[in-house]
């Protein structure tokens, strides 16, 4: 990790001066910590208070690096944010709150986040990478830039009550994410927590973790997770841990790796569900798979006996939003509801992100009905780019 810093002054001898009462750390502890560079990805559930923990404990330089903005649903979880920062930079209202937390540190903002092009420019300016994103793209991408950088990659992950936390680390000798993960998982097989919801208090736990990983890291004390997965069930209060092994075979950080650039193809994928059922060789040949919301408010307006509208949502969700005219039928209830819907109609399937309701679709479509189409990007690329005074979450 970096070298020490030469000094700390009075005023940081004292605001750290429980860490440097611990025999682990001390006072060539904590000037390890200030000389630290550290990089967290994403200013959200995990990264806030990883990030925050980071800060409090005196981490010299903190980039946060995160391209997206504030959104109301945000404040359940991510506690960089409150409602003042609605509608602006993460990166923007993290920095805010990190500087105001310990103004001894450097914060840095990095608002294009992580992409192909900048992320190994990126990694080489830090000792240290925590991952607090959320999509498959990134932490392949995260992973193998910090396997060509060399670079500790602190990694987190939560899906409803469950997290997970490891530390990847070839060059100590440990394996990668690749080594965990060879491949994503099937499209739509991972919802994200967009569509399956998740704790606002497992992303303390689990970034929390992270800080204490990294902590332990520059300051080169304890035993860290390294080539170990650190399993955490909320509900039932469990945690295990695992032992990762490093793949012999592994495209990334194996004996021959395959990995040797960033490539943007290689990240340019998504978790949106993919087909598991075929559709009918009944399907109305001009009637598309999926349709942009701009096409399905046209079709609204042009052809209204023709087409109804299908929102497939929670009703808290119909609470919350609704698109004017569309009828609720959670994805639940459509193999019951079957028979009430109109099969000579063009059936518009919508949900929040588009998930759910390509997956309905899909159903409809193996079920006979010729005229049904997904609206990609549901709810959520209609308030965007359609009625921006629908309530988002």
């Amino acid at each position: 990790m970096a070298a020490a810093s030469p000094s700390l002054s009075p005023d940081e001898l004292a605001r750290y001066s429980r860490h440097i009462l611990l025999d682990e750390i001390g006072v060539a502890g904590q000037k390890k910590l200030a000389a630290a560079r550290v990089l967290v990805i994403g200013a959200g559930g995990l990264g806030s208070p990883a990030a925050l923990y980071l800060a409090a404990a005196g981490v010299g330089t903190l980039g946060i690096a995160d391209f997206d903005r504030v959104e109301p649903h945000n404040l359940q979880r991510q506690l960089l944010h409150d409602d003042s920062a609605i509608g602006h930079l993460k990166v923007v209202s993290a920095a805010r709150r990190l500087r105001a937390t310990n103004p001894f540190i450097n914060v840095v903002e990095h608002p294009d986040g992580v992409t192909a092009a900048n992320a190994l420019a990126l990694f080489f300016a830090y000792d240290l990478i925590i991952d607090g994103t959320d999509t498959f793209s990134t932490r392949y991408l995260n992973n193998d830039a910090a396997v060509l950088t060399r670079r500790p990659l602190v990694y987190g992950s939560i899906y409803k009550f469950e997290g997970q936390v490891t530390v990847f680390d070839p060059a100590s000798g440990s394996p990668c994410y690749r080594c965990l993960f060879p491949e994503a998982p099937t499209a739509g097989t991972v919802p994200n927590c967009g569509e399956a919801g998740v704790l606002g208090a497992l992303c303390g736990v689990v970034g929390s973790f992270q800080a204490l990983e990294a902590i332990k890291l520059i300051t080169a004390i304890g035993e860290t997770l390294r080539g170990r997965l650190l399993t955490y069930d909320a509900l039932g209060q469990n945690f295990s841990t695992l032992k990762i092994p490093r793949a012999p075979t592994c495209r990334a950080c194996g004996p021959h790796p395959t990995i040797t650039t960033l490539d943007p193809a290689n990240y340019d994928f998504t978790c949106a569900p993919a087909t598991t059922l075929a559709p009918t060789t009944m399907s109305d040949p001009t009637v598309p798979l999926e349709i942009s919301v701009e096409e399905t408010q046209r079709l609204l307006t042009t052809a209204p006996t023709d087409t109804v509208l299908i929102d497939v949502r929670e009703p808290y969700e119909f609470e919350i939003c609704t698109i004017a005219g569309a009828q609720l039928i959670p994805m639940r209830q459509i193999p019951e509801r079957i028979a009430d819907l109109p099969r000579a109609k063009h059936l518009l399937i919508h949900c929040h992100h588009g998930g759910r309701s390509l997956r309905v679709t899909e159903y409809l479509r193996a079920q006979g009905f010729a005229r049904v189409s997904n609206v990609a990007g549901g709810i959520e690329a209609w308030a965007e780019r359609l009625d921006p005074t629908l309530r988002r979450y």
